[in-house]
């Protein structure tokens, strides 16, 4: 049969109908009679090891997520193309009504590595992934500016660097400057490294990145 459906997938949904859908059916009715109201817009990286659904193991309902290459959010713009993520943000603040934002980057990100590795060549004129994660130019000139950003690692350095460079693009939308301003919306930064399972949340203050309470858990020597 011609364009089969992985059968990888099949098996998945059948696990899924056995253990998740039935540990989740009463709220699964309840989500669909009475729709969604997830507190959290969680904006993610498209890789396959980072499901935000997992690292904070949310149940159906819970967060409301966004994912594309490199965990970026683009500057408020109105010019006339595909927003996608601009219309995302704009349904969970406006609509979905959410109290938190939180853009998290993670480790061995393929979107920063390829800016990374092309910061100095010219970018083709139809590549979709070079224009896109172009956005990180402006992260780039700030990291070298900032003492704060001056690691060994410097793959690191622009993963963190790119995280408040989206967090700084989320205030430049008015509906969402309006609401951190008035006090219902806070938004926040992460980074995860996928071998570890170590999540790293930004100081707002100092803008720095500490482990997250609990990660000693699994951190310490076992023995």
């Amino acid at each position: 049969m011609a364009n089969e459906f992985p059968q990888d997938l099949i098996d998945g949904y059948g696990r899924y109908l056995q253990k998740g859908y039935v540990r989740f059916r009463e709220q699964q009715e309840q989500l669909a009679i009475y729709g969604q109201k997830p507190e959290v817009l969680v904006i993610s990286c498209c890789d396959s090891r980072v499901a935000p659904e997992g690292v904070f193991h949310a149940g159906p309902g819970e967060l409301f997520v966004v994912r594309n290459v490199a965990n970026l959010v683009p500057p408020f713009e109105q010019t006339e193309g595909q927003h996608g993520t601009s219309a995302a943000l704009e349904y969970a603040v406006r609509v979905l009504k959410v109290k938190h934002i939180v853009v998290m980057g993670h480790a061995k990100c393929g979107g920063v590595q390829a800016f990374r590795q092309n910061a100095n060549a010219p970018l083709a004129t139809g590549e979709f992934i070079g224009r896109w994660i172009k956005l990180l130019e402006p992260a780039a000139i700030a990291m070298a500016c900032m003492p704060v950003d001056r690691l060994d690692d410097p793959q690191l350095a622009m993963e963190y660097a790119g995280v408040r460079q989206s967090l700084k693009n989320l205030r430049t939308f008015p509906f969402i400057d309006q609401a951190c301003t008035d006090g219902s919306l806070k938004v926040h930064g992460a980074w995860f490294d996928i071998g570890s399972g170590e999540l790293r949340v930004m100081d707002p203050e100092s803008e720095r990145f500490e482990t997250c309470p609990g990660y000693e858990i699994i951190a310490a020597p076992q023995g």
